[in-house]
C-alpha cells in the first residue's frame, strides 16, 4: 500500500473520532443541564480547555457563554478542531481513497459532511443540543460499523482502526480530564452530591455508565478512574483503545505480538504494558490531571512515531 493512501485512511478515521469525541465532551454538560436543571455560563469553558482551544476561543469570542462555545465547537470552521472541520478533514482524506473504501463508507462520510455544513446546523446545534450531538456520534458509529462491514480487513482497514483507536484513546482522556477543569472552581464540591452527578455525567458522554454499575456499582471517582483507564472489556476505556490499536498496528507490520519492530510498535507496546500495571489509586494520588497530561504526551508521541514509520519514509 502507498504510505500517502496509508496516511489518509489512518488520519480518516482520527478525524472522524475527534468529531465524535467533541460531541461527547459537550455531552458532559448536557448531562449536567438535566440533571442540575440549568449551569452557570462559566461553566462552559472547561469544553474549551479540555481541548487546550483557550487562546483560539479568545480570539474570536468575547465571552465563553453556552452559544459561544458550542458555536465554536460545532460550526466554527476556522477552529480546526470543530466538529464541521473535522468532518471536512476527514471526508477530504476519503475523497483521496475512493479506490481503497467502500462506496457505502463514501456515502455515508458524505451524507455526514453534509449534515454538519449545512445552513441549518448552527440553529440545530443551539437549539435542540442533545439531538444535534446525538446525531453526531451515531452518525460516527455508522461510519466505523459501515467501515467493519464492508471493507477487506487488511492493511487499510488495520490502519484505520488504528487510527480510531490511538485518537480514542486520547480523546477518552480528555472527558476524564473534563473533571478537573469542572473542579477548578470549586474544589469544596468534592465528595457531595454534585461531585458524584459530574462522574455520572462523565460516564453518560462515554457511552459507559451502564457498563461500569454493571461493574463497579456505585460512582466513585477512584473507581471511574479505573474502569476509563484502565478497564480491559469496555471499548471505549484508555486501555482497552491502546490494546486494539497495538493489535492493529501488529496486523500491518506482521511482528508478533509482545516483539517490536520500529519506534512505534515499541512505544505502544510499551504503554499497553504499563497501562495493564498502573493502579487507579496510585493515579488518583499522584493527581490526575498529571497523569492524563503525560498520558497525552505519549499518545502524540505514538502517533508522531506512526507518521515517521509509515508516511514519511525516505
Amino acid at each position: 500500500m502507498l504510505s500517502r493512501t496509508a496516511e489518509s485512511v489512518y488520519w480518516m478515521s482520527r478525524y472522524l473520532e475527534r468529531a465524535a469525541n467533541v460531541a461527547r465532551v459537550v455531552g458532559v454538560n448536557l448531562n449536567l443541564e438535566i440533571d442540575l436543571a440549568g449551569l452557570a455560563e462559566e461553566q462552559w469553558f472547561p469544553m474549551v480547555q479540555v481541548g487546550g482551544d483557550e487562546a483560539a476561543f479568545a480570539e474570536r469570542y468575547a465571552a465563553p457563554t453556552r452559544s459561544n462555545v458550542i458555536e465554536f465547537l460545532t460550526i466554527d470552521r476556522t477552529n480546526p478542531n470543530s466538529i464541521a472541520s473535522c468532518v471536512a478533514a476527514a471526508r477530504e482524506n476519503a475523497r483521496t481513497v475512493r479506490e481503497i473504501i467502500s462506496s457505502e463508507v463514501w456515502q455515508e462520510i458524505n451524507e455526514f459532511y453534509l449534515d454538519v455544513t449545512a445552513p441549518e446546523a448552527r440553529r440545530f446545534a443551539l437549539h435542540d443540543a442533545v439531538r444535534f450531538f446525538g446525531s453526531v456520534t451515531r452518525a460516527c458509529h455508522v461510519v466505523a460499523g459501515t467501515k467493519s462491514e464492508t471493507m477487506e480487513h487488511g492493511e487499510a482497514w488495520n490502519f484505520s482502526r488504528l487510527g480510531r483507536f490511538v485518537e480514542r484513546a486520547d480523546q477518552t482522556s480528555r472527558i476524564l480530564d473534563v473533571k478537573y477543569f469542572l473542579l477548578l472552581p470549586s474544589a469544596g464540591d468534592v465528595g457531595r452530591p454534585v461531585d458524584d452527578l459530574q462522574w455520572s455525567a462523565l460516564l453518560r458522554s462515554a457511552s459507559g455508565f451502564e457498563a461500569y454499575r454493571r461493574t463497579w456499582g456505585l460512582v466513585s471517582s477512584e473507581s471511574v478512574v479505573a474502569f476509563l483507564l484502565f478497564d480491559r472489556a469496555f471499548p471505549r476505556s484508555v486501555g482497552y483503545c491502546v490494546t486494539q490499536a497495538e493489535v492493529s498496528l501488529h496486523g500491518v507490520t506482521g511482528t508478533p505480538m509482545r516483539r517490536f519492530a520500529n519506534r512505534a510498535e515499541q512505544l505502544l507496546g510499551r504503554l499497553a504494558s504499563e497501562l495493564d500495571y498502573t493502579d487507579a489509586g496510585e493515579v488518583v494520588g499522584g493527581g490526575l490531571h498529571e497523569f492524563i497530561d503525560a498520558l497525552q504526551d505519549r499518545l502524540n508521541q505514538i502517533g508522531d512515531a506512526v507518521t515517521v514509520t509509515f508516511f514519511r519514509q525516505g
